[in-house]
């Protein structure tokens, strides 16, 4: 249920893209009870794909692994990408402008 929450946000965001920005490419996959995966891309650079799968089906430790990358460009004129896991170990980005935690 969380997936398909998770789904129609980012559609709605694409949505509301400014008039002149046009989705140029929208992917949806295997969109199912234990999983999907889509993609979409904007004319003015944006992308993001992602892919999330059931874990533990039927045991209390059931969840949703996340995995997926989205890019965009910025004010600067820079494209920043980041990719990313979201699982039972939470939300983890890396890209090369987030800066890294100290190990502790």
């Amino acid at each position: 249920m969380k997936f398909v929450i998770v789904l129609a946000a980012l559609f709605a965001v694409a949505i509301a893209a400014p008039a002149d920005v046009e989705i140029v490419r929208y992917d949806n996959d295997n969109i199912g009870v234990e999983g999907y995966k889509f993609g979409v891309e904007t004319s003015d650079g944006k992308k993001h794909d992602e892919s999330g799968q059931l874990k533990n089906v039927g045991t209390e430790q059931e969840g949703i692994a996340v995995q997926g990358s989205f890019s965009y460009v910025g004010d600067d004129g820079q494209t920043y990408s980041v990719s990313y896991v979201a699982d039972e170990n939470g939300f983890q980005p890396t890209g090369a402008h987030i800066p890294k935690l100290p190990k502790i």
